[in-house]
């Protein structure tokens, strides 16, 4: 019976120590999804320890509150596995070092800010239709490869029909989270598989991100492309190249609609896995003799290693660089996240933080359930505080005049906060009434001061060589000035000295009977008229105008009193 009592006892020691190395194996994530439910309960509800509680109310997301679990639950297990021996103060060190941590995980939360504004570098992505925008997108920012069937683009689709049809028709954004080592942050978390991490939680663990914005190829979404372009404050673009066709006309026009704004190119071949060498040869050559034209002046240059990386860096006005990429097999992909990283920022909007306060709407919602009218956009300039005493104007509306309102509240990346600053994509809830709401539109601004609008307005134009463009008084175009889009008529055009360009004869403005005529390659002063309604327009904004295609490209110069 002795032998007996031994032998059970020693089963029991056995067991318990089976079961305590099992808990203790939390750090190698030996625990499945189940047993992390029961730690995460028996630990708040059964422990009362302060590590417990501040890991509680650390934790912002279900994560945290998971990893927070399974650290108080193990130092709870040690505790009463070595509560008679004097190894006990280990386990407050390891207490105090926990703690130590969620300490800095707060000091982390505070820069998240400072992440959003002066290290979030925003990348425009474009290319034909066929070339797997949307496909390389996913797959960054999941960090899954591509089953080659599309599961990479419709994690990242917002309506039905572009995950029916697989073709992209609205422009969105979606962040790409890099640690201080240049390590990606997986866009997917380790209990929920199946989950995409959210926004807060990217800007959370990131110390830089990257903004992709995922712009529309295909031709009959050439004007939503090119309004991504103006209003998308883009530092870099990335041109999708199908590696198994050679370049269309559709590279053509994103290739001049970029350099026309003055974005740095970054070129991708996608699809390389099973794609024959002459037609990956023929795609490069042919996309060369683009980048070389006189529009686009660019000189292609591969990069194969992460030295080619570093040459690259500060040249990229002068030099395009070009990665082959396949999001099926992963090849190159590396390559690609490593020079993202590497991207200097272009754009320095902290220094536009002294001037009056600029929020520009890019997508309003009249009706958030228990919020009111939110409005979506980027902060251009200046900064606010918003709350109960945030008197702000909203406007212009059809007739010219601004709504006077309170912003409520703001969010960045889905992160609550009182305070916006310049180089922040943001979301501001406003409090209006119901038939103040539907006055909203995309296009309007949010200022601090009361400012005018105006339906006349002075830029100095360069018409885009390429096909021929005749541009006389009464010309009609659509015009882009940032997040402004609406037809307006030239009303006067006045002739700019095009002998200092050295331009041909044929290519100067002409006078003839029904007055000056502007042909590509010449510039002119223009004094343009909105067609439908006025417009919130200030001296050096930049404009775009088109007719079906790009014809032109200029700066505001002044407004007419």
């Amino acid at each position: 019976e002795d032998e007996k009592e031994e032998k059970s006892c020693g089963d029991d020691e056995e067991a318990s120590k089976k079961k305590a190395e099992r808990k203790l194996s939390a750090a190698d994530e030996a625990y499945t999804r189940c047993e992390l439910t029961i730690q995460r309960v028996e630990t708040h509800l059964l422990d009362p320890s302060p590590l417990s509680l501040s890991s509680l109310s650390r934790g912002s997301s279900f994560a945290d509150g998971v990893n927070g679990a399974v650290e108080a639950s193990t130092l709870s297990n040690l505790e009463r596995l070595k509560l008679s021996s004097p190894a006990s103060t280990t386990c407050r060190k390891e207490e105090s070092k926990v703690a130590g941590e969620t300490n800095d995980t707060q000091h982390t939360v505070n820069t998240v800010e400072e992440t959003l504004s002066t290290r979030n570098i925003r990348v425009a992505v474009v290319g034909n239709v066929d070339a797997g925008k949307s496909t390389m997108i996913g797959t960054l920012t999941t960090s899954f490869l591509d089953d080659g069937r599309g599961s990479s683009r419709t994690s990242i689709m917002k309506h039905r029909h572009e995950i029916e049809s697989g073709r992209t028709s609205t422009s969105s954004s979606h962040l790409l989270g890099f640690r201080h080592s240049g390590e990606p942050i997986a866009g997917r978390d380790k209990i929920r598989a199946n989950k995409m991490k959210t926004e807060d939680e990217i800007a959370r663990e990131s110390y830089r991100i990257v903004t992709l914005m995922d712009l529309a190829g295909h031709e009959k979404y050439l004007k939503t492309t090119i309004h991504g372009v103006s209003s998308g404050f883009a530092d870099y673009a990335i041109v999708l190249v199908n590696s198994r066709h050679p370049p269309t006309h559709m590279t053509q026009h994103h290739l001049n609609l970029c350099c026309s704004f003055g974005i740095p190119i970054i070129v991708v071949f996608t699809k390389i896995d099973g794609c024959p060498e002459h037609a990956l040869a023929t795609s490069k050559n042919e996309l060369a003799k683009l980048l070389k034209s006189p529009e686009i002046g660019r000189r292609p240059f591969a990069i194969k290693t992460e030295q080619d990386i570093i040459t690259s860096m500060g040249k990229l006005h002068t030099l395009a660089p070009t990665i082959d990429i396949s999001c099926v097999t992963g090849e190159g992909l590396d390559l690609l996240r490593k020079m993202l990283f590497s991207l200097p920022k272009r754009r320095r909007h902290e220094k536009k933080v002294d001037r009056p306060f600029e929020f520009l709407v890019e997508d309003t919602f009249l009706n958030v359930p228990g919020v009111g009218s939110v409005v979506s956009g980027f902060v251009n300039a200046g900064e606010l505080n918003v709350g109960a005493n945030c008197n702000v104007y909203v406007g212009p509306t059809n007739d010219g005049t601004f709504l006077k309102t309170v912003a409520k509240s703001a969010h960045v990346a889905r992160i609550n906060t009182s305070h916006i600053t310049a180089g922040q994509s943001a979301c501001l809830a406003f409090s209006l009434n119901k038939e103040l709401r539907k006055k909203l539109r995309r296009g309007m601004v949010v200022v601090q001061e009361s400012p005018t609008a105006t339906k006349e307005f002075d830029a100095e134009i360069c018409v885009l060589k390429g096909e021929g463009t005749t541009i006389r008084r009464s010309y009609q175009a659509y015009v882009h000035i940032l997040n402004v889009r609406q037809s307006a008529f030239a009303r006067d055009i006045q002739i700019v000295n095009n002998n200092a360009l050295g331009l041909p004869p044929s290519h100067n403005a002409k006078e003839d009977t029904e007055g000056i005529v502007l042909r590509p390659g010449s510039r002119a002063k223009v004094r343009f008229e909105f067609a439908q309604r006025p417009e919130y327009i200030r001296p050096g904004m930049r404009m775009l105008f088109r007719d079906g295609r790009v014809r032109g490209v200029g700066i505001v110069t002044g407004i007419p009193q």
